[in-house]
């Protein structure tokens, strides 16, 4: 099965499915002696994991990692990567009605229709649980980010259904804005905005309740960015981002900057002017306004990289649909196993991994075109 690597010169590969023994990723192009631990992978691991709050699925899993390649002494060697995430909580015989049943909204048409054979458990191959893979190997590149030119990649929850936070400057939201309330108690629904949050988590409930799902949007930026990252045409910084984002489950819809609003400006109003202020190094370059999310041309502008996703609602409901079966006969269906209500608090370290990925690949790039050329 092809597809299951991405990048170039900070790569990843995963294998593993929903309901298998675990999930493992490869990492290659780390470089030595970079400080790295389970206790790093464990962050983003525990903020994707399931059962971490009432507003996710049940399910059980500790997502424990185990480097098993590629670190010596608490530091990176320079070799490949391996990191394992057993599964411990399936509970396949909650799928075993649907096995010759196409879940609406699921894959399990698509890849009988490809491989001519699929893993109806919880979605094989295609299921989400597949992203603990990326999470882990997305703590890496966010170790390598913040080392190398001080990267910061954080989202957030910027929209459940009809409900839309109020962010002023997502250049400024910090980690903590996101996971913990203004009283200190934890931010469930992974929102800055505290006066949205608790209405998102109501709305959450309530479809929760109603044996339904809903979607929303998740805002990803990333920080300290310098310019000059991305290649021109195929390549662009803008274009890899994107992929990597709609490489994630339920994503159907990715923007940057001011995103879709554009068809609906002039010139003269979406042009981000250039100003000049003096930094420690000399003379920095800068934009007055950030339209343009961070990347011109699909190469950073050294300004913050803004994006965001929109996620889908979650597909398996539990209560009954119309479908049909693998020979075509009209039947109904109805999903039973641990599912998410929404999956926009677990999707938020999820997007937050690809980009970081995304961003240390072009920086390895780009260190590698500026030695060919000095």
């Amino acid at each position: 099965m092809p597809g299951n690597t991405f990048g170039h010169s900070f790569r990843i590969t995963t294998a593993g499915e929903s309901h298998g023994p675990g999930n493992v990723v490869i990492v290659d192009g780390v470089p030595s002696g970079i400080p790295l631990s389970v206790d790093d992978l464990r962050i983003d691991l525990r903020r994707r994991r399931p059962g971490q709050s009432p507003l996710v699925t049940q399910r059980q899993e500790d997502d424990e990692p185990e480097i098993l390649s590629g670190v010596f002494e608490g530091r990176t060697t320079g070799t490949s990567i391996a990191i394992l995430i057993r599964n411990t909580d399936q509970r396949s015989s909650d799928y075993s009605d649907i096995r010759d049943k196409y879940r609406p909204g699921h894959a399990d048409y698509t890849f009988d229709a490809r491989y001519g054979f699929r893993d109806y458990r919880g979605g094989g191959r295609s299921s989400a649980r597949e992203t603990t893979a990326r999470v882990a190997a997305g703590a890496i590149a966010k170790k390598l980010i913040a080392e190398e030119f001080g990267g910061v990649v954080v989202g957030y929850v910027l929209q459940v259904g009809a409900i839309r936070a109020k962010i002023p400057n997502p250049e400024l939201v910090t980690l903590q804005q996101v996971e913990t309330l203004a009283d200190g108690s934890p931010n469930f629904v992974r929102c800055p905005d505290y006066d949205a949050a608790p209405k998102m988590v109501e709305l959450i409930d309530e479809v929760r309740r109603d044996t339904d799902s809903i979607g929303g949007v998740s805002e990803i930026v990333a920080t300290n960015v310098p310019a000059g990252l991305g290649e021109p045409v195929f390549d662009k910084l803008k274009a890899d981002l994107a992929k990597a984002l709609f490489s994630l489950p339920a994503v159907l819809g990715v923007e940057y900057g001011i995103g879709f609003a554009c068809a609906e400006m002039r010139g003269s109003q979406n042009n981000d002017v250039f100003v000049a202020e003096a930094a420690k190094s000399g003379t920095r370059i800068l934009t007055s306004s950030n339209r343009h999310g961070g990347m011109l041309g699909g190469i950073s502008s050294g300004m913050p990289i803004v994006l965001r996703a929109a996620i889908k609602p979650t597909s398996s409901l539990a209560q009954e649909q119309p479908t049909v079966t693998r020979d075509g006969q009209p039947t109904t269906i109805r999903t039973k196993g641990r599912h998410d209500p929404c999956l926009l608090p677990r999707f938020v370290p999820m997007g937050e991994a690809m980009v970081a990925i995304v961003l240390a690949d072009h920086w390895l790039r780009w260190k590698t075109v500026r030695r060919m050329v000095q």
